[in-house]
């Protein structure tokens, strides 16, 4: 067993899975190895199976589409970032100098479908229940799920259904400021209520900017994310 197995709790029996989990396309192609893309494809419907059947269970008597809303919150792209950065995944990757070069190790998407790839992996070498055990350590307990805050850090989705209860008010952002070399840029998003800003946030994408600035808006409006 390697350090990242004993890491994710799970020994592969099929080691070329893994590798082909890890491995970015950017490496592929320089090394004629399989990219983790058709096994990202794969483990996106795994894990919204698991992600269903697990809030299907947890929160009975809980309407469809606010399970769907749940569920969205679960397997964005931000949320599945934060679930690899938990395991390191980045340092396990296997990319090519380009994208080692400007910061690929730590990019929110590529994170996001190797995790993905990570759990399709796991479902072929182990069955569903394996991958099923693998993903349930990641997922909010049940108290965190009713609790009606902001699920991981999907602050936007939990911001615009703060200001739906008033259907005249509308949300947007606007990119502010960005600063930095090409591969290193810090990007300055705010998000407006009605043209009025109500916060600001930064990142190393326009997504994440737009990310903090509705948490920092979600704060100043006085609901506690914690």
């Amino acid at each position: 067993m390697t350090a990242f197995e004993k890491k994710i709790k799970y020994t592969f029996k099929n080691k070329a899975l893994l590798n082909e989990a890890l491995t970015h396309s950017s490496h592929a192609s320089n090394k004629k190895r399989v990219s983790n893309e058709r096994l990202e494809f794969l483990g996106d419907s795994v894990l919204s199976l698991i992600t269903s059947k697990y809030l299907f269970e947890q929160l009975r008597g809980i309407p469809e589409g606010q399970l769907t809303k749940l569920r969205a919150g679960i397997v964005c792209e931000s949320s599945l970032f934060n679930f690899a950065q938990k395991i390191d995944l980045g340092a396990e990757l296997f990319l090519g100098k380009g994208e080692e070069n400007t910061g690929g190790r730590e990019r929110k998407s590529i994170l996001a479908d190797a995790f993905e790839a990570l759990i399709a992996a796991i479902y072929l070498d182990g069955g569903l229940e394996k991958a099923m055990k693998f993903v349930l350590d990641f997922l909010p307990e049940k108290e965190k799920l009713t609790s009606g805050k902001p699920l991981l850090s999907d602050y936007k989705t939990a911001l615009q259904e703060i200001i739906q209860q008033n259907p005249e008010e509308k949300i947007s952002y606007n990119l502010e400021n960005e600063t930095g070399e090409a591969h290193n840029k810090i990007f300055t998003s705010s998000v407006l209520l009605n043209n009025q800003q109500i916060g600001t946030g930064t990142g190393k994408s326009k997504k994440e900017a737009e990310q903090n600035a509705a948490r920092e808006a979600i704060r100043l409006m006085g609901y506690d994310e914690e």
